[in-house]
């Protein structure tokens, strides 16, 4: 009787001991920090959600504060990041490459843009297969996005515009409507 006592003590312990670990690790500054509704606890928007460098340069840090290292450094004014997590006045992003860390918001603009994944990717005129092709972004290519549909976003980049195949293009969600 006694062992079953010890027994019904030491799993209501660990049964604690995983409920308090797992709330310390939602409050984690690396860990990602989200709310019961799958947004951001500081900002109450959506995570993961999609942002830009509004800088033209901005450091990547291993944590939420001046204190972390520098990782490296982001060089690309309108570069489409990923947040995954928030802290206080940091965000944490990933870039395309699921590459990231932590970067203060005053760096980030709510600006969508996109980055060009195709080899080649044909900008149309209307969003639709054998319409007129205006012009051709390259990979690598950062560009605007003016509007979204399901399976089409119209973008302007170096003066040109038009409908790409969001297949070619990171920085919107595969679903995502952008009007």
């Amino acid at each position: 009787m006694a062992a079953k006592s010890v027994w019904a003590a030491w799993a209501v312990a660990v049964l604690l001991l995983v409920v308090v670990t797992g709330q310390v690790m939602a409050q984690s500054p690396q860990g990602p920090l989200l709310g019961a509704s799958g947004r951001g606890p500081v900002t109450q928007l959506p995570m993961p959600r999609f942002v830009s460098m509004k800088a033209t340069e901005g450091n990547v840090r291993r944590g939420p504060s001046l204190s972390h290292r520098i990782d490296w450094v982001y060089r690309r004014k309108d570069l489409p990041l990923m947040i995954v997590a928030e802290h206080g006045h940091w965000r944490r992003v990933q870039d395309r490459d699921g590459q990231g860390g932590w970067v203060h918001y005053s760096l980030l603009s709510g600006v969508r843009t996109v980055l060009v994944e195709a080899d080649e990717a044909p900008m149309l005129l209307k969003p639709a297969d054998g319409t007129p092709e205006n012009a051709r972004a390259q990979r690598g290519v950062v560009a605007r996005i003016d509007r979204c549909l399901p399976e089409w976003c119209r973008i302007r980049a170096g003066g040109h515009r038009g409908w790409v195949r969001k297949a070619h293009l990171w920085g919107v969600g595969p679903n995502e409507v952008i009007d």
